[in-house]
């Protein structure tokens, strides 16, 4: 599973949905597929696919600030 993130600051593309805390990471089955919604909002400069690994989960939960069993996620689309 892969997650699109923001290179400069390494935060994950989120959705919020009400009630939901933090918000679920939006997650993509293969590198292909996250690439090329990347590429489809002209976005290549600035976002990357992330394989979801223990190792990129406590990145991502460091970065967001939450603790990573706190974390959810909602494969795109839903």
């Amino acid at each position: 599973m892969y997650a699109i993130v923001f290179k400069a600051d390494g935060l994950p593309i989120c959705r919020q949905v009400p009630g939901v805390s933090p918000d679920p990471v939006v997650t993509w089955n293969s590198a292909d597929a996250a690439t090329a919604f990347i590429r489809s909002k002209g976005g290549e400069a600035d976002f990357e696919p992330v394989q979801l690994t223990d190792e990129a989960m406590d990145k991502l939960a460091l970065s967001l600030g939450y603790p990573v069993e706190s974390m959810t996620f909602d494969p795109y689309p839903a």
